[in-house]
């Protein structure tokens, strides 16, 4: 039994690039999802059925689902491009995981100076450089549509306002001692927007690289029938965390497309 190493597996190198394992199965999702939107944009009619009724109850699901934080159909209109991309790619990655051959296919190459078998398929989400990626996007995302939707100025003005101390001067010793305490909050505020992005990407990955621990050691003890109540359990988690990150990123976008108080 081999426990999955904590950082994804390079498999080959295009130009300086290394293509890792789990990269792999991240351009699978990729994949999946480009070919389901291009069959529904060839076969859109205005009665849908099969594939496009299932995709039209699923956003609608979504945009039900989104109103709950949003209480604007609008913004959840508005923010269902990116979060439900970033839903459903995280849902089908997790859940891609744990299908027969992910993990147990590879190619033999040289890794630290020995010969070992090499996963060609990892968990996109088992990577804490993808669930970085997709942090640092929701995090940076959040802010431009604050920028964009109530103007460069007063989103800044929910961290620092330095106008404030300049106009507290006049006011006397205590509006610039209060001044003051409001741009350190502000500067407190910038370091839990960091913080934002760390813990989304720590959450994933720990939780789905938790997983994969947890199923290849039930796996190497008793390979028959006991793994797939995990499996099942992995299922289970694989949509809470994309339900997650998901809630998360729309709760960033819409406070930071609110008026300031």
């Amino acid at each position: 039994m081999v426990l999955p190493p904590l950082a994804a597996e390079s498999l080959f190198n295009l130009g300086s690039l290394p293509v890792t394992n789990a990269m792999i199965n991240a351009w699978v999702a990729l994949a999946f999802f480009v070919g389901i939107a291009g069959t529904l944009r060839a076969r859109i009619t205005r009665m849908p059925r099969g594939l496009q009724n299932v995709a039209e109850w699923l956003l609608e699901r979504l945009l039900e689902f989104f109103d709950q934080v949003t209480n604007d159909r609008a913004k959840s209109e508005r923010f269902l491009p990116f979060v439900g991309t970033l839903f459903f790619f995280i849902l089908f990655s997790n859940w891609i995981g744990i299908l027969p051959g992910i993990g147990s296919i590879g190619m033999w190459l040289r890794v630290h100076g020995e010969i070992e078998l090499v996963p060609l398929f990892r968990p996109a989400n088992s990577d804490l450089n993808m669930t970085l990626a997709m942090g640092v996007l929701a995090v940076t995302l959040s802010h431009v549509f604050g920028i964009v939707t109530i103007g460069f100025f007063k989103h800044t003005g929910k961290f620092i306002q330095l106008g404030h101390i300049f106009h507290s001067i006049k006011k006397g010793p205590m509006a610039i001692f209060t001044a003051l305490i409001e741009f350190f909050v502000g500067l407190l505020e910038i370091i839990s927007e960091i913080a934002k992005m760390v813990s989304l990407s720590l959450r994933l990955f720990g939780n789905i690289f938790a997983g994969e621990v947890l199923l290849t050691v039930m796996a190497g003890l008793i390979a028959v029938l006991v793994p797939v109540p995990f499996m099942a359990l992995e299922l289970i988690v694989g949509l809470i965390q994309a339900m997650v990150f998901a809630m998360l990123t729309l709760v960033y976008l819409t406070v930071a497309t609110s008026e300031p108080h």
